[in-house]
């Protein structure tokens, strides 16, 4: 059984910084990519939200929901929501909150982070009373609720907030006094200078590590690694999404994170998961962002109007949605939105919803695949 971590900043043996420093700077050039890719594409903003509720799907999926990207699309309008479909708006509600503080120049700290937890929780399963706030009894990370049986076990409650404070001055590459770390020759010191991408790895393990709230921690976790990537300018959007990958090997995930922890700790497997999680992560999301880029091409070059290119333009925001919600994103009349929603389904564009008759939909699934 795993107890207790270390606090920042870590130790990495020479021979392991020389590994991680290799595949840093091929991961680096194709984050760089992704973000070009972003800012030249002509449905980057209409995608990003999508992107980003693509995100929330899978990161929730880690926790154990069983919701897809299609059925959150399809119910997010609805009024009464299963807590999965919650917990998945929650994550996409949190995640925007965090990009404009930070836009607006806040820092990453322990009073934003404790917003975005108590954003996170609102009206979701778990331990909803204590939304916002550090916990203040033991957790444990385990198969049941049995702690003998535990695979770790946090610090105690009463270390949190230094704990934490430790973290916030590495994540925002501000030295602290813990940093001043004597080391032996044949290691490296990976501290608050250290390259951005390597203190947002670090950071993540840490925090899952600390475990500060007592339900939440791995959601909050992951929507820090797309925060500090806008931070440092990584990328300029909330687009460092690596859930996908991490769910896709979950036990691999859930494994290094371990690693990381107790009186022994060794980093190099995490940090190298990380980053080639973020390497296949970046393909998927240019492969994605690229694919959308050509079926919106391909729409606009067979509408005859502005009207039916703006409309055409309006399903990539809402790939699901009615004529009157198309009409509040364009500005048209519902009748002039309707005619050209006809239009494009007859050019088989989009697909319309025969059997209802009110709030007719219409459905942009070639989109829907792509991004989802």
């Amino acid at each position: 059984m795993l107890q207790g971590m270390k606090k920042l900043p870590i130790e990495i043996q020479y021979k392991e910084a020389i590994e991680i420093y290799k595949k840093l700077s091929s991961v680096n050039k194709k984050i760089g990519k992704l973000d070009t890719v972003l800012r030249k594409s002509i449905v980057n903003k209409s995608i990003l939200s999508l992107l980003t509720l693509n995100e929330s799907v899978q990161s929730t999926r880690i926790e154990g929901t069983q919701v897809t990207f299609y059925e959150i699309m399809e119910n997010k309008s609805k009024k009464n929501k299963s807590w999965q479909q919650t917990e998945v708006l929650n994550y996409h509600k949190a995640i925007n909150h965090g990009a404009k503080l930070i836009k607006n120049g806040d820092v990453i700290s322990t009073r934003m982070i404790k917003e975005l937890h108590s954003i996170l929780m609102e009206d979701a399963r778990g331990t909803v009373s204590n939304k916002g706030e550090f916990r203040k009894i033991q957790n444990f990370i385990g198969p049941d609720k049995k702690i003998e049986n535990a695979v770790y076990i946090p610090i105690n409650a009463s270390l949190i907030n230094e704990y934490m404070t430790n973290l916030e001055y590495f994540i925002n590459g501000e030295y602290h006094r813990d940093f001043d770390k004597k080391i032996d020759e044949d290691k490296v010191l990976f501290d608050h200078k250290i390259d951005s991408l390597l203190r947002i790895a670090i950071m993540h393990a840490q925090f899952e590590s600390i475990h500060p709230f007592l339900d939440g921690n791995g959601r909050l976790g992951r929507i820090l690694i797309a925060l500090m990537a806008i931070k440092e300018k990584i990328m300029e959007a909330p687009l460092f999404f690596v859930s996908e990958e991490l769910e896709a090997e979950r036990i691999r995930y859930y494994n290094t994170l371990n690693e990381t922890r107790g009186e022994t700790p060794s980093w190099i497997g995490w940090i190298i998961f990380f980053l080639n999680a973020s390497e296949r992560m970046a393909d998927k999301i240019i492969e994605k962002i690229e694919t959308a880029e050509v079926l919106a091409s391909n729409g606009l070059n067979k509408c005859k109007t502005p009207v039916n290119q703006d409309v055409w333009l309006a399903t990539f925001k809402e790939p699901i949605a009615t004529a009157t919600e198309i009409a509040e994103i364009t500005g048209y009349h519902k009748q002039t939105v309707k005619k050209a929603l006809d239009f494009l389904v007859s050019n088989n564009l989009l697909d319309k919803d025969k059997s209802a008759k009110r709030n007719i939909k219409y459905y942009n699934y070639d989109l829907l695949r792509a991004i989802g």
